[in-house]
């Protein structure tokens, strides 16, 4: 196991951070006390929440392609957003 002082962790992170990826434990010390194990995520630990929950099978992904979806038309009676922020400077002055 590697021992690094905080100065050093601070002013060599992605450094450290990159062994820490690559499997390896790092103890940190101030004053030569240690204060801190930098340890690699366990693997289900690394996924996101998304890629964990569909290995968990909580969740399905998608397959619409929704650039191809059109957008909603405007409800008939109400202001579209441009007019209300034209609106709302025409007041401030």
């Amino acid at each position: 196991m590697r021992r690094i002082g905080i100065r050093e962790l601070r002013q060599n992170a992605s450094r450290y951070i990159h062994l820490v990826k690559s499997g390896e434990t790092i103890k940190v010390t101030e004053r030569g006390i240690p204060v801190a194990l930098l340890t690699p995520l366990p693997a289900d630990r690394a996924k996101t929440p998304r890629e964990q929950l569909i290995a968990e099978g909580k969740l399905i992904p998608g397959t619409q392609d929704w650039s191809t979806l059109l957008p909603l038309p405007a409800m008939p009676g109400t202001e579209s957003s441009a007019e209300i922020l034209e609106e709302l400077r025409e007041e401030r002055l």
